[in-house]
């Protein structure tokens, strides 16, 4: 499947990008070799492959889960540049 520039300019306007008229001829060869590469690795069989839910085969140490602190909210507020009804007050960020 080959990409012409009307489909790199569509591409890049759905994802929001910017490809300036001198950088449309490279950006169409380099979404041609993404899509080679593609193709070749849809030539690899498959089948018999496991998936990998990790390349190593190591489990984490597991902890205790028990609580170590708590119970100090006034503490924790002190820390705070501001609170308001005991919680950490933030400027707003959303309009």
């Amino acid at each position: 499947m080959a990409i012409d520039n009307e489909t790199v300019k569509k591409v890049a306007f759905l994802s929001c990008l910017k490809v300036e008229e001198d950088k449309l001829e490279a950006t169409k060869e380099e979404f041609n070799k993404i899509l080679n590469w593609i193709e070749e690795l849809n030539e690899v069989n498959t089948d018999e492959v496991e998936p990998l839910i990790s390349v190593n085969d190591l489990s984490l140490r597991m902890r205790e889960d028990t609580v170590t602190a708590g119970n100090c909210k006034d503490e924790v507020l002190q820390n705070a540049p501001a609170a308001e009804y005991d919680y950490f007050a933030v400027p707003k960020v959303v309009e």
